[in-house]
């Protein structure tokens, strides 16, 4: 079945960057735009970026808009968020998710990484 690995959460201090990467196997990748999202505890998960196929269209949430950068290696199957300028209120579990392009639910998920941004 679809499998999508993500890496690269840790700690890191206000201020700082980490660059996050998701691995696709057993996914059509060019025809999925591919996204990320976070989650804390008690809240609901919420948008951060995402990027399609065709022309590698990107949007953000305003949150994260001008700090993060969503891009893709169509080549390697692979998406990355590279985070810089984080804020401790970037802290949160960070999940890539695929979807057919076009369509509106978000089909495929990882299991997550932790994301700690210390003040």
């Amino acid at each position: 079945q679809v499998q999508l690995v993500e890496s690269g959460g840790g700690l890191v201090q206000g201020g700082g960057s980490l660059r996050l990467s998701c691995a696709a196997s057993r996914l059509t990748f060019s025809s999925h735009t591919m996204g990320w999202f976070r989650q804390t505890p008690g809240k609901e998960r919420e948008f951060v970026a995402r990027i399609d196929w065709s022309d590698s269209s990107t949007l953000y949430a305003d949150s994260v808009k001008g700090r993060f950068t969503i891009s893709r290696d169509n080549a390697k199957s692979t998406v990355h968020l590279q985070m810089n300028s984080l804020k401790p209120e970037d802290t949160a579990v960070y999940y890539c998710a695929a979807r057919i392009t076009g369509a509106a639910r978000w089909l495929y998920w990882g299991q997550g990484t932790q994301v700690t941004v210390s003040s």
